[in-house]
C-alpha cells in the first residue's frame, strides 16, 4: 500500500542526493540504456501482434467468399474448389427447396471434394418465411447429414419479425441437437430483428442488386458483433464495379461476401464471369494489398493471383 499522502511509494534502493536533493545524474544516465533495451525487447512482440492482426483469415481484416452453388456438380464446382484461395462456404441446393427424396452421388462426390479443400458445405432448406412445415425442414436436416455429411444448414426465406421467432428458434435448436457442430446461416436478405442474432451463426443481411447496395443503411448495432456473423450477396454487379462492391462489403462489416454479374430469376445458376478476379481481389484485400487493377473484369485478363481453373434455383428471397 502506498504512503498516506497518496503519493507513490519510493522503490527500495532509489538514490537520493545529499540532504534530500535530486538523484545523482550518473544513475539516470545508466538507466537510459536499460530503458532502451527494454523497449527494444518489446518490438518483436509488437511486430508479432501486428502480423496476427493482418494475417489472412483474421476476422478484423479479411472477407471470406460464400458461394451459393445452385448448379449441378461439374466445371463450376471444380473451378470454385480449385481456386487460388478456396471459398470459405459453399451452399448445396439439391431441389430448390431441400435435400430431395434420395441421395445423389454426383452431389455427394462434389461435397467430399469441397470439404477436402477446407470448404464448409451448408445444405439449403427453404423455410417459406415460417410457412413451410417445420417437420419438412427437419427432414431436410436429417437427409443432408446422412447423405452428404454437410457442415451445417442454410435456412432460406427467413422471416424477420417477432411473431416468427419461435419457429426459427425451434428449427435452429433442432439443427444443433442433431449436429452440435453445425453452422447455421439464416437468410432474411435484410437486417432482421436483433433477436435473430441469437439463432444464426451467420446472418445473410443483404441480398440484392449492386444498384441498391450503394445506398444500403447498416444498423448501428451491427458493429457490436464480429464481422463473421454477417454475409452480403450482391448480384447484377458490372465487372467495372466488382472491386468497389467488395470494398463496400468490407466497410459495412460483412465477413462473408459473394458478388456476381448475373441477374434474372436465378443469378446463382453459375459462377460470375469474373470469378477469378473476385477470388484474387478478396485474397489481396485479406493480405493488405491493393488490387492490381480495376480494369479487365468483363472478359479481359484478370489481376495477379487469380484462380487456377474455372441445376436451377429460384433466387433467394429477402
Amino acid at each position: 500500500m502506498g504512503p498516506a499522502s497518496g503519493g507513490p511509494a519510493r522503490p527500495a534502493g532509489h538514490v537520493i542526493g545529499p540532504a534530500g536533493g535530486l538523484p545523482r545524474r550518473r544513475a539516470g544516465r545508466r538507466s537510459r540504456p536499460r530503458l532502451l533495451l527494454a523497449l527494444a525487447g518489446l518490438l518483436p512482440l509488437a511486430a508479432g501482434l501486428l502480423v496476427l492482426w493482418l494475417r489472412p483469415g483474421s476476422s478484423a481484416r479479411c472477407e471470406e467468399i460464400s458461394v451459393p452453388a445452385y448448379f449441378y456438380p461439374g466445371a463450376a464446382w471444380t473451378r470454385a474448389i480449385d481456386s487460388h484461395r478456396a471459398p470459405a462456404i459453399m451452399i448445396l441446393d439439391i431441389t430448390s427447396s431441400g435435400a430431395g427424396g434420395a441421395p445423389d452421388r454426383a452431389y455427394a462426390a462434389a461435397v467430399a471434394r469441397a470439404q477436402a479443400a477446407g470448404i464448409k458445405v451448408l445444405g439449403y432448406a427453404s423455410t417459406g418465411y415460417a410457412r413451410r412445415p417445420a417437420a419438412a425442414v427437419e427432414a431436410d436436416v436429417r437427409h443432408y447429414g446422412a447423405w452428404y455429411h454437410v457442415n451445417g444448414i442454410f435456412l432460406d426465406e427467413a422471416a424477420t419479425g417477432a411473431g416468427e421467432f419461435s419457429y426459427y428458434q425451434k428449427l435452429t435448436g433442432y439443427i444443433r441437437h442433431t449436429d452440435p457442430g453445425a453452422v447455421v446461416m439464416l437468410n432474411p436478405g435484410t437486417y432482421p430483428s436483433r433477436r435473430y442474432m441469437a439463432l444464426g451463426d451467420v446472418v445473410l443481411a443483404y441480398e440484392g442488386s449492386y444498384a441498391r447496395y450503394t445506398s444500403l443503411r447498416v444498423p448501428a448495432w451491427v458493429d457490436r458483433y464480429p464481422a463473421a456473423r454477417f454475409s452480403h450477396v450482391v448480384y447484377a454487379t458490372p465487372g467495372s464495379r466488382l472491386a468497389e462492391a467488395l470494398r463496400l462489403a468490407l466497410r459495412r462489416h460483412a465477413g462473408y461476401v459473394y458478388v456476381t454479374d448475373m441477374a434474372g430469376p436465378n443469378p446463382y445458376r453459375a459462377l460470375p464471369r469474373y470469378w477469378a478476379a473476385e477470388n484474387a481481389y478478396a485474397a489481396d484485400m485479406c493480405q493488405g494489398q491493393r488490387p492490381a487493377t480495376d480494369a479487365g473484369l468483363d472478359g479481359d485478363p484478370v489481376p495477379r493471383g487469380a484462380g487456377r481453373g474455372t441445376g436451377s434455383h429460384a433466387y433467394w428471397q429477402g
